[in-house]
């Protein structure tokens, strides 16, 4: 049958926050120094943020790229930086693990800024089926194993604003920390 939640029962839990340290990256120096320090572990969460459109026929390229380790989350502002080569370079790299979800659209969305060949990701919502969870929704996934809430009010939000807000860069950051969470609860106890 496999375990579910309904969105009622998530309503009820209490919200998760990342409590680490975020950092925005706004310069191609800013993006080669970040790349550098994240290339130093196996495991990153990630995730991307892409402007909403409201107009059919209107699509937007991906804004924001976030890349988590268990204590600092980095926020690359495509729309301000471009898609740098240090980045790309990290996103292709085999050797270090980008866990995310949904990664189709994801990827879809980077190609539209440049072509690369993304390499080492994991996507959840191809291993939490077997571990016995019917829900692929990071919030429904995050709730069965952890109990805790993921909130969404920021998603539909302008990511290609000149700043940021304080709520965003919070959304944007537990979303990658809460994806690279996810994975190691499920690995726990089995060859990573």
């Amino acid at each position: 049958m496999g375990r579910t939640i309904t969105k009622e029962e998530i309503s009820t839990l209490e919200i998760e926050e990342f409590q680490g340290r975020i950092v925005l990256v706004n310069t191609i120096e800013e993006a080669e120094t970040a790349v550098k320090y994240l290339s130093s572990f196996p495991r990153l969460g990630f995730d991307t943020e892409t402007r909403p459109a409201y107009k059919k026929g209107c699509i937007f390229g991906v804004a924001l790229i976030q890349l988590s380790t268990e204590d600092v989350c980095f926020l690359f502002r495509l729309n301000i930086i471009g898609f740098p080569d240090c980045l790309i370079q990290l996103l292709s790299d085999p050797g270090i693990r980008k866990i995310g979800l949904s990664l189709k659209d994801d990827f879809l969305s980077m190609s539209r800024r440049k072509k690369f060949t993304p390499q080492g990701f994991v996507d959840l919502q191809t291993i939490v089926p077997q571990y016995d969870i019917k829900d692929l929704s990071l919030q429904k996934v995050y709730a069965l194993l952890f109990e805790k809430k993921i909130s969404k009010s920021q998603r539909l939000s302008n990511w290609e604003s000149e700043e940021l807000t304080g709520a965003q860069q919070k959304y944007a950051a537990l979303d990658a920390w809460a994806c690279l969470k996810v994975y190691e609860k499920l690995m726990e106890g089995t060859e990573r």
